[in-house]
């Protein structure tokens, strides 16, 4: 479902070009959920930035349902975005002035392919039904969490890509947010790529990928 091959990335610094990686492969198959660790800059985030189109690559290919996410412009890039990934940020990037109910619906109305019947059982799912007038700065971080997993997901997307989504949570909040996500993953038959620090919770997903100077193992 998704296949990465002699990928290559570098960054420009003060103190000269860094190699974030080169030659890198690897492949995440139809329903399943991979975690990615590695130290904090070995390029974890820019790698899913690079799979979701908001980055270029130095080379190589990343196909996504056979789609060359490579060879794509902007504006299929933006239109990949909206109908194949769903994507969970470190920051969750959440709508300030929409209400929980319209930034759960958001994603899916960008992509035409909202479905009230879907999204009221997302809203289930997420235990968010009371929360839906509320608006971002009104709920706890376990809260926002669970609306950007809705978000993420109600678009049904191929593939979700999430960015230490349990990072600023305790871990009790993290284990349930983790709960929700995996059994969310598994009934939509969505495939999960997951940057974490967490091994605890690396070790509940189907595999687990480090990213150490440069290359996965």
């Amino acid at each position: 479902m998704l296949k990465v091959t002699n990928l290559a990335k570098s960054h420009s610094t003060p103190q000269g070009t860094l190699e974030l990686f080169r030659g890198l492969q690897f492949s995440v198959h139809s329903g399943e959920s991979v975690a990615l660790m590695g130290e904090s800059g070995c390029g974890k985030s820019t790698l899913l930035h690079l799979i979701a189109g908001l980055e270029d690559a130095d080379a190589g290919q990343i196909l996504l349902s056979g789609q060359d996410v490579t060879a794509m412009n902007d504006s299929q890039r933006a239109r990949l975005r909206r109908h194949a990934l769903g994507i969970i940020f470190q920051q969750l990037n959440l709508i300030p002035s929409l209400t929980v109910h319209d930034n759960l619906a958001f994603q899916a109305r960008l992509a035409k392919c909202l479905q009230p019947d879907r999204l009221t059982q997302l809203i289930e799912t997420l235990g968010l039904t009371e929360l839906l007038p509320r608006y971002p700065h009104q709920l706890s971080g376990g809260q926002q969490q669970r609306v950007a997993i809705g978000r993420a997901l109600a678009a049904r997307p191929t593939l979700l890509l999430a960015d230490e989504p349990t990072g600023s949570l305790d871990e009790q909040n993290a284990d349930q947010v983790m709960d929700l996500l995996l059994t969310l993953v598994q009934q939509t038959g969505t495939s999960l790529l997951m940057v974490t620090h967490s091994q605890r919770l690396a070790r509940r997903m189907d595999r687990c990928l480090t990213l150490h100077q440069g290359q996965l193992t």
